[in-house]
């Protein structure tokens, strides 16, 4: 062995090390920061500081967290792709910053690759492509992909010609390793937090995203993954997913038939086709929503770069569509388990009949609310809501004056406290997949809105579940209405008597009732504020987008108010 050969191994865990040290820098560096600015100067009174350096802290963040992506690669570009399209969950200061991780990873030198696909196919890749075209027709995070023509005898055999390779990125391996475990330890710290671990178990969440992440790079599970899928929509004239060719495949190279057509956000495009983008939105919206909550196993990154649509011709008397759509890159897939399934239906169900009782009975099954959750509150507030806008269709909500919204918003601002909610497992794969559909569908359609896909599919899972669902979801709703109408009489006897002196106290025990019940009320009526505003700036986004990023951006106010009141409180004498 040479001495350079020699010296390799020593580098590369040098190297391991410096990325694996930088990384925690980065975190422990922005975390201490936002732990003062959010936490500590609100508790001393000055907050108003907070308040007015946060956008520009936070686009000072988002943008020290893109330089550093793109500079190591790897899993932190696919994590601030993921965050790019959080917007219901991070400022929009963040999201706009990160969307430049969507298109701005760099490739990877054609060299490395061929080595790699060689190595990986044991022959030379003129011998099995008669071309190989070396610009990579797409660059990942963790690969990159090339168009690549078949040679005759292999083309015959898989009765393909036309081919894209997906070749992983040379030593990604130890690259994902090093990231999980900074990221696993960025987590433990996260879990030290009281405000985080009562909501989540980050470390088991850091697990699924690992899990998620180590099966996104085999390929072979991808290969599988797509036939799988395929095997779920034979049966669907809409749905197209692209042949695998099994011999020019293994765990670092996949090569599939190539599929690439009209992608699904050119909107020209499809107009030039002849196609309704309309339609497409539509349709895209059903299919994914097939996918979670019919068939369990659903494409968990349906961005647009993943999803085509190919025009068909329209023969006549014909019941074929003439377009239909293609999926590719399966490698990050979700399974919902049939408990998960069963809650998440109940919830879209209840959701679209306005049921107040029915969507708690379903969050808590999901496992989004905790069990100290006081779901009596919860109902409360839900039915408020649906008995000011649920006289209403979806689509008709779209016209209700935004100063309603802000108005019902209003007469909550002086209660601020969070929902005891948490993030289960085998959840987050789903809250991805739906908000992505979502944004596909508005990029394709600005008039969609996603409710209104919800409500004609409810009644269809309402007819899947043979009514039984909506029975008990109403028979619950009754007997939470009964309990609502009983209880000022109730109340009445109680101070009754109390005045009279036959009503014995325990002072202790009722401070602390009441005490609990406060928190409650305000936990309940805090994320029914933020809930409101976010919904409403999501619903007039696409009528008024000054309006609707305004009410998005507003809303996060009262959510850390929520999040951090109960952390003050606690410190308050």
């Amino acid at each position: 062995m040479t001495e350079s050969n020699a010296a390799a191994p020593e580098r590369n865990l040098r190297s391991e090390r410096a990325r694996y040290r930088r990384i925690l820098r980065f975190a422990s560096r922005h975390l201490v920061v936002l732990w003062w600015y959010e936490l500590i100067l609100p508790q001393v009174g000055l907050g108003g500081i907070s308040n007015r350096t946060r956008t520009r802290r936070l686009q000072r963040i988002a943008r020290s967290f893109q330089r550093l992506a793109l500079d190591l690669s790897g899993l932190l570009i696919k994590l601030g792709q993921f965050m790019s399209t959080r917007l219901d969950l991070l400022p929009r200061e963040i999201t706009k910053e990160l969307e430049g991780l969507q298109d701005e990873v760099p490739a990877v030198d054609f060299a490395a690759i061929r080595a790699l696909a060689e190595h990986e196919l044991g022959v030379p890749l003129d011998s099995v492509f008669r071309s190989f075209d070396p610009t990579p027709l797409a660059a990942a995070s963790l690969g990159q992909v090339h168009r690549a023509v078949l040679a005759d005898r292999d083309a015959e055999l898989s009765g393909l010609s036309a081919v894209v390779v997906k070749v992983q990125r040379p030593g990604i391996d130890a690259i994902v390793d090093v990231d999980l475990r900074a990221l696993r330890r960025i987590a433990g710290w996260l879990n030290r937090i009281q405000l985080i671990n009562r909501r989540a178990d980050v470390p088991a969440l850091m697990d699924e995203f690992a899990t998620t992440c180590l099966e996104e790079i085999d390929y072979l599970n991808e290969a599988a993954n797509s036939e799988q899928f395929a095997h779920n929509f034979a049966d669907n004239p809409r749905v197209r997913v692209p042949e695998v060719v099994w011999e020019r495949t293994s765990r670092r190279v996949l090569t599939m038939q190539d599929v690439s057509d009209i992608k699904i956000s050119d909107v020209a495009g499809l107009r030039a086709a002849g196609i309704d983008p309309a339609h497409v939105a539509e349709e895209f919206a059903s299919v994914m929503f097939d996918q979670v909550f019919v068939h369990g196993f659903f494409h968990a990154d349906p961005h647009p770069g993943n999803v085509f649509i190919q025009p068909l011709p329209a023969a006549e008397g014909s019941t074929t569509p003439d377009w239909r759509m293609t999926f590719i890159d399966f490698g990050m897939m979700g399974r919902v388990p049939d408990s998960l399934g069963v809650a998440l239906r109940t919830t879209v169900i209840a959701a679209a009949s306005r049921d107040g009782a029915g969507m708690v009975e379903g969050m808590r099954e999901v496992g989004v609310l905790m069990p100290s959750a006081d779901t009596v509150e919860l109902e409360r507030a839900l039915t408020s809501v649906f008995r000011r806008f649920g006289g209403i269709s979806f689509v008709e909500l779209q016209r209700v004056d935004p100063r309603e919204f802000l108005a019902f918003a209003t007469e909550f601002s002086e209660i601020v406290r969070a929902l005891p909610f948490q993030f289960p497992e085998n959840f987050l794969l789903v809250i991805r997949a739906i908000s992505l559909t979502s944004g596909v569908c508005s990029t394709v359609d600005p008039h969609f809105n996603i409710w209104n896909a919800i409500e004609p599919y409810s009644a269809k899972l309402i007819r899947a579940e043979g009514g039984n669902v909506v029975q008990d979801l109403l028979r619950n709703g009754m007997a939470a209405l009964g309990t609502l109408s009983r209880l000022p009489q109730r109340l009445d006897t109680v101070i009754t008597r109390a005045e009279r002196g036959e009503l014995s106290l325990r002072t202790p025990e009722l401070e602390r009732r009441v005490t609990a019940l406060n928190r409650t009320v305000r936990r309940v009526v805090s994320a029914l504020l933020f809930g409101t505003l976010f919904v409403g700036g999501l619903i007039v986004l696409d009528r008024a987008e000054t309006l609707g990023f305004i009410l998005l951006g507003v809303s996060g106010l009262p959510l850390l108010h929520a999040l951090f009141a109960d952390v003050v409180s606690r410190r308050l004498p």
